[in-house]
Order: C-alpha cells, then structure tokens, then sequence
C-alpha cells in the first residue's frame, strides 16, 4: 500500500524521529511504499542519515509544500494518511483527497503514553465532516494498544559489537576503561550542573557524554565555564544519526532521556534511565510520567520503587545511586518484557494489520 505520513516537528527531533523509525519500519519490514511531508525538512535528513542506503532510498522524504503544490488531476490519492500527532493536514491536500476516485483511510497517530483511558480510545472511529474515514491509534505498552516502534529491532550483543561510528570515533578514545558512562539528552530546565556536581561525591569516576548543544547549555546556566571534579570527565559529541544515537544508549551504564523516541530505546537498550518528560504547564506530564512508573515499577521492591521515583524527579544522585545495580537488573527484565509484548511486530505491524 502506499502511505502519507505528515510530520510537524514540535520538539526539535523526536517527532520527526518517531515518524522517520515509522517509515523505515512499513517499508523494510512490512514492503509498504512511505512518503513523508514534514515542515522541518534538514532535521528529518540528519536523523536518516547514516542508514543503509537500500533502506533510505525506498522513503521519499518531502517538504510540507510538496503535498499539495504538484497536484495531479486526477488525484492519486495514497491508501492511508497518517497525521502523526494531530497535525493539522494542509487544506489543498485534503481538497485533492476529495476529489480522488479511491478515498484513502486517515489515522491520527497520538503521543506514547501508559495512561489507562487510551485502551478506551485506541483504534476507534473519529466522524470528519468530509466523509473520509479516520481512526485514532495510540502507541503503547499495554496488549491491547497500538504497541511500540522496535525498528531496528534491537540486539544487545550485535549493538555492543558493532564499531565505533566515525562521527565520535575521536571523543569516544577519551573515554576512561574503569569509569562508568552516562549519556545525556535532557530539556534546558533540567538541574544538569547541580546533579552532576552531586554525582561527583559518589566516589566513583564517571564519562559523561553529553550530546548535541548539551554543553553549552551547562555553561548558559551556570554562567561560568564548566569546572568539575576530575572524577566527573564531560565529553561532548556532535549531532549523531538515530542509529547511531541507538548504539550511544546502548554502550552507556546510565542514560538520561527526553521526548518519546529516545525514551523508548532507552528502555530496549535494556538500562537504567530518567525520561525527562516534555513539562507542561498544566503539569499533565506528571500524570503522564506517574502512569509509566506505575506499568515500569509493577514488579520492583519497594526500594527500588522509591529510589527510581527518585530518580526520575530529578532528586539528587546520592539519594538513589545506591540502588543502581537493582535497577540494571530491572531494566533488563523490562526489556525483555516489552520485546516479548510486541513479538508480534509492534506499532508498525499492527498499524499494517488494523489497515488491512
């Protein structure tokens, strides 16, 4: 089938991140023919960069204007349209759609999340004045949603062999045999310096690796230049592609993570992480983050409920390190746990099954 995905990028990289794992997943995995439109062209490139070209040359990567400035009559419309995260589809798109002679299905793929209502609302009908039909369809960890996107599907042993990218090849040298590594990809109101600082009362040494514009961020707020203890060694790493960032979490003891895509492989890299969640100012992020915890947490120790609770409100390192060698054993079992609830393929396959 041939589908339209439409991405308007809110979040610098994780939405176009999730629509570009989608279409790599229908087309290497499910032989689906994928257009993406997105408004935020150069970002969605360098996330595919770095892909196996037989896979990256199967997707047509478009500009938002490409959907409705090259229309045909009549209209070849695509078998499905996917709004990812309720973007408003352009009107002249819609326009052409309703003149088609085949109408195509719409899905409006939501936002991950653990909350309880969206068994209630997973892959039910939305009536459009248009009269074409339209379907909402949420990602998820319970049985009965839209799953989770496993596109690469995730090998422990084959992510620990593969070689160093080039792209940190250099910086990756500098890294310390018998320091422990923590990868950093946060939102700018994160407490960095004041956490790494605390961090560094541990004992231990630690490679911080900080991504993209992490840096300098640490430097904005604290408004002076970083000075750390030397167990605390900061190594900061250009922008890298998502399957390089892929293999980042995975080389990492600790991962600090934000936005929905690097949450989700934080969890298959199989190790221990804060998810700083996109804040809202009505604070239903911290719903939605209590909601994860209580699915993440069902089967933990009470201590281990609490120092990961801990953790994940950004309390200080000292409060909850302690319990770090529990939470690498979790995370394992966690990971296995979602691999096994998504044998069946995940989002990609169940979107293709719901389809069909």
């Amino acid at each position: 089938m041939r589908w339209d995905i439409f991405c308007q990028i809110v979040d610098n990289y994780g939405d176009a991140g999730i629509c570009w794992r989608l279409a790599r997943s229908l087309s290497s995995l499910h032989g689906q023919d994928v257009r993406i439109f997105c408004d935020d062209l150069p970002t969605l490139n360098l996330l595919a960069s770095g892909v196996d070209q037989s896979i990256q040359q199967r997707i047509d990567l478009q500009p938002w204007e490409a959907s409705f400035s090259n229309v045909r009559h009549p209209v070849e419309a695509p078998d499905v349209v996917i709004e990812a995260f309720g973007c408003t589809l352009p009107e002249r798109y819609v326009a052409g759609l309703l003149i088609a002679p085949k109408k195509p299905l719409m899905i409006n793929l939501e936002y991950l999340s653990a909350e309880p209502w969206v068994t209630d609302f997973h892959a039910k009908a939305s009536l459009q004045a248009h009269g074409i039909p339209k379907y909402f369809f949420f990602p998820g960890f319970q049985a009965n949603v839209g799953g989770l996107l496993l596109d690469p599907i995730p090998d422990e042993s084959n992510l620990l062999a593969m070689k160093v990218p080039q792209s940190i090849e250099a910086i990756w040298s500098a890294l310390r045999p018998n320091a422990k590594r923590i990868s950093v990809f946060c939102y700018p109101g994160a407490p960095l310096r004041k956490w790494l600082e605390n961090l560094s009362l541990s004992g231990d040494d630690f490679d911080i690796v900080l991504t993209h514009g992490h840096a300098e961020l640490l430097r904005v707020h604290a408004g002076q230049e970083i000075n750390l203890p030397q167990s605390i060694q900061l190594l900061s790493i250009p922008f890298v592609s998502q399957d390089e960032y892929d293999w980042l979490l995975a080389q990492c003891d600790f991962n600090i993570v934000r936005g929905e895509d690097s949450f989700v492989r934080a969890q298959l890299a199989g190790k221990p992480f804060i998810w700083h969640i996109y804040p809202q100012e009505d604070r239903a992020h911290q719903v939605k983050l209590a909601a994860f915890l209580d699915l993440y947490l069902e089967s933990a120790s009470q201590d281990l409920k609490t120092a990961c609770m801990a953790a994940m409100t950004w309390a200080m390192p000292d409060e909850w390190l302690k319990s770090l060698d529990a939470w690498s054993a979790h995370s394992k079992t966690w990971r296995a746990d979602l691999l096994e609830k998504n044998a069946d393929g995940g989002l990609a396959a169940r979107l293709v099954h719901f389809v069909a």
